[in-house]
């Protein structure tokens, strides 16, 4: 007797914990008590990231006793942006919510994340607007890093940081997570023509363990930072940026040793042993290796779109008049 076919949940909450054993039943029974109201079809999905401490047997335990339950156990620390990746692929809702496993972002705050998402927007960011965390060594770097990342993406958000976030399932599909790049996802979507917006959400003091944050991230965020940057510049166009670079090089070392071919040929100077000789070939060489840099970047993005059959743009929506459909 075949079984009936289950029907595909429309909510999936996301969480990554990694060394959270004091939290993780607590977490997921008040995720449980605000979501199961709702009424929807859900899933908790809950990725252990290679806790050292008895986080992975809690699951083990939480999944054969919850229904909704989704334990995804990874083999090592790959740290939260992996984490994260394995819980949007193991997720199948048409919407997904995720939010951090230490107690601090609130499950309450679910409903009206999906409010607002449902008022046509493709994700809905948080922001913790009263942050209970230390002003030096948490808020201070925040709210620096927050500025900054608008400042270069374009997104305005108060808080890049904040875990809690709603995204379609569509823009999750888009995007393609690996270094530090959660802490950018609202950029990344933006990318992709996402709507973006953000609500104030409830930020609660650590009760157990201690911050896995530090400020040993800040140069990995700021590189990464750059990397957003460039594929929001240039991600299709490589050679605007490298083969302008290298032109302006190239044209430099030329005009430079036009100068010096003319000192020599119209006024007998000596130029074996000037600075502005070796400075022209320097420049001439560097141009042309940001040239060539720039046509295999140019190459490499071709086959990046072509061979996974990525298209270059995202329709939104295609609308058509009907009413005249099939009339002379």
């Amino acid at each position: 007797m075949t079984q009936p076919r289950q029907k595909p949940p429309e909510l999936s909450v996301v969480v990554p914990l990694y060394n959270e054993e004091e939290s993780v039943s607590q977490l997921a029974e008040q995720i449980l008590a605000v979501v199961r109201p709702l009424g929807l079809n859900f899933e908790l999905v809950l990725v252990d990231d290679g806790s050292k401490d008895n986080t992975p047997n809690l699951l083990s335990g939480l999944a054969a006793q919850v229904p909704e339950l989704v334990a995804v156990l990874l083999r090592r620390n790959y740290g939260q942006t992996a984490a994260m990746a394995a819980g949007f692929d193991a997720s199948s809702g048409a919407v997904i919510v995720t939010l951090d496993g230490d107690l601090q972002n609130d499950p309450a705050d679910i409903p009206l994340l999906l409010k607002e998402l449902n008022q046509g927007f493709d994700l809905v960011s948080g922001w913790r607007h009263q942050r209970q965390d230390g002003a030096i060594k948490r808020l201070l770097p925040s709210l620096i890093a927050n500025r900054l990342i608008a400042q270069v993406t374009g997104v305005q958000l108060h808080d890049y940081g904040c875990s809690l976030k709603a995204y379609r399932r569509e823009v999750v599909s888009d995007l393609n997570l690996y270094g530090e790049l959660h802490r950018f996802l609202p950029a990344l979507a933006f990318i992709e023509g996402a709507r973006i917006s953000e609500v104030k959400v409830s930020h609660h003091p650590r009760l157990y363990g201690k911050s896995k944050y530090g400020l040993d991230r800040t140069f990995r965020v700021l590189m990464d930072l750059l990397t957003v940057w460039f594929m929001k510049r240039f991600l299709t166009r490589p050679m605007h940026v490298f083969g302008f670079g290298g032109l302006a090089a190239m044209g430099l070392g030329v005009v430079i040793g036009l100068w010096l071919v003319g000192e020599k040929l119209l006024l007998g100077a000596d130029i074996g042993d000037r600075p502005l000789l070796l400075m022209a070939l320097l420049s001439f060489l560097t141009g042309v290796q940001l040239f060539c840099f720039g046509l295999l970047a140019e190459l490499q993005m071709r086959t990046y779109h072509e061979s996974q059959g990525r298209p270059i743009y995202r329709v939104r929506a295609t609308l058509r008049d009907t009413a005249g459909a099939g009339m002379d």
